[in-house]
């Protein structure tokens, strides 16, 4: 296999059931508006693998989760990965409905993935750490603090 055709497949990604159906419901919503923008997304929908919300490993690109990637010019970058009503680059915010946060959508620490900016260039990020988003630890944690019956 040549390098570019290994450079262009995507990595297998991890989705929970409320992002999929919320992410689907957005695309679906933005196809007349922004076709390029709403296929990307829905592509990233369609091959990921959904699983029930409170099975997502903790290291997964998720809505509103907030991580650290490095790109292949070396920068690093912290965000959070949010929908379109939060997006506030200044804050580090990013939009799903960006390239670059349809690209990041179901991504483990560690994996990479091409992507192509409104420019038409491509670029290629690493995630390197994930945090879950806030609502998700909290609900995990009062899951984890019970007591049994």
């Amino acid at each position: 296999m040549n390098p570019e055709t290994k450079r262009q497949r995507k990595p297998a990604i991890t989705m929970t059931r409320t992002d999929h159906e919320r992410l689907s419901r957005l695309a679906e919503s933005m196809s007349a508006r922004n076709p390029e923008v709403a296929d990307e997304l829905l592509a990233e929908v369609d091959r990921a693998r959904v699983v029930a919300d409170a099975r997502i490993a903790a290291d997964v690109v998720r809505m509103g989760s907030s991580l650290r990637f490095t790109t292949d010019a070396g920068e690093v970058r912290s965000v959070t990965l949010v929908f379109p009503g939060e997006a506030d680059i200044a804050e580090g915010k990013i939009s799903i409905l960006t390239p670059i946060g349809a690209a990041l959508i179901g991504l483990s620490a560690g994996q990479s993935i091409d992507w192509t900016a409104r420019d038409g260039r491509t670029h290629r990020l690493t995630v390197e750490s994930v945090d879950a988003p806030a609502e998700a630890s909290a609900s995990q944690a009062s899951i984890e603090l019970r007591p049994a019956s």
